[in-house]
């Protein structure tokens, strides 16, 4: 056993008057009690006790010592007293990393009632649609696309449905007429995103078999909400998350082409390490995103 235990066993022997009565509150043998002290006695070079029928009294070394060692206590259960507060209580910076969209589109609107739920807790968030390590990074989770994830100790909780599917505003369909076939998407202006690899390579599903089309046109953004806004302003077609443009759609400021097809497997996930000792803030903000969405 190392010094520092042995320090905490002679701090409760000296404060319970006796070993038998440190070894009950403990839970150990009053031998292994004493052969603790023994120990610590033969680790600093002095006796620190008088071994008594009736208890023990500190030696002039033992009472001098023993301050140290209670000041080593305070901190230890100082220490336990917080990390057991930590394990219950949820409480503390939470430092959240967003794709733009959802966070602009979703996550925003309901942080004020997480944070009513939670009082002790603070939010960090960023914005970004740049990869992600939560280690590196120093976020406690993300949101992101299920799909995304491509490392095995990330737990990846599903947050929403999503399907991808392509769009564009009345105003510039009015103009330059709508695609009738997936392939006609090559003669019409479509928009990209410019840092996401793969994601302008549509590709759309129907009975079972898979069409793909390169996206090419006059705009790129860095984010699929900078995408979002230049659709809604009449750029061109965009291929978009549905709890993007859901809204917008039911609204008639974009109109749905090829309601037949649709990318699957695009659904947002929450993104956190090891479920084991994980954060009570953590913990919380897992379950209250997943169920809200």
């Amino acid at each position: 056993m190392d010094v520092s235990s042995q320090m905490l066993a002679f701090v409760k022997v000296v404060e319970m008057g006796s070993i038998s009565a440190a070894s009950r509150s403990s839970g150990q043998t009053p031998s292994a009690v004493s052969k603790q002290i023994g120990h610590l006695e033969d680790h600093v070079g002095h006796r620190l006790l008088h071994r008594k029928r009736a208890g023990v009294t500190l030696t002039e070394e033992g009472a001098a010592y023993y301050e140290k060692c209670r000041a080593v206590a305070d901190k230890y259960l100082e220490a336990e007293a917080h990390i057991t507060n930590a394990s219950g209580q949820p409480k503390g910076n939470l430092r959240i990393a967003s794709s733009v969209a959802f966070g602009k589109s979703n996550l925003i609107s309901v942080l004020p009632e997480f944070l009513d739920l939670y009082p002790d807790i603070s939010v960090s968030l960023e914005l970004t649609d740049r990869p992600i390590d939560l280690d590196e990074d120093s976020f406690d989770v993300a949101l992101n696309f299920a799909e995304q994830n491509r490392k095995q100790n990330l737990i990846t909780k599903k947050v929403m449905t999503n399907e991808r599917i392509l769009c564009a505003a009345p105003k510039f369909l009015e103009r330059h007429g709508s695609p009738v076939t997936f392939s006609d998407l090559a003669r019409f202006n479509c928009l990209r995103t410019s840092n996401a690899v793969g994601r302008n390579a549509w590709q759309a599903e129907l009975d079972g078999k898979t069409y793909t089309v390169d996206a090419m046109g006059n705009f790129e953004g860095n984010s699929a909400h900078a995408v979002y806004l230049a659709t809604l302003a009449g750029l061109g077609i965009a291929r978009l998350s549905t709890y993007l443009v859901s809204r917008k759609i039911a609204e008639g400021k974009l109109i749905r082409l090829f309601p037949e097809y649709a990318q699957k497997h695009a659904d947002v996930a929450v993104l956190f390490t090891d479920k084991r000792n994980l954060a009570p803030k953590i913990r919380v903000f897992v379950d209250f995103i997943s169920n809200r969405f």
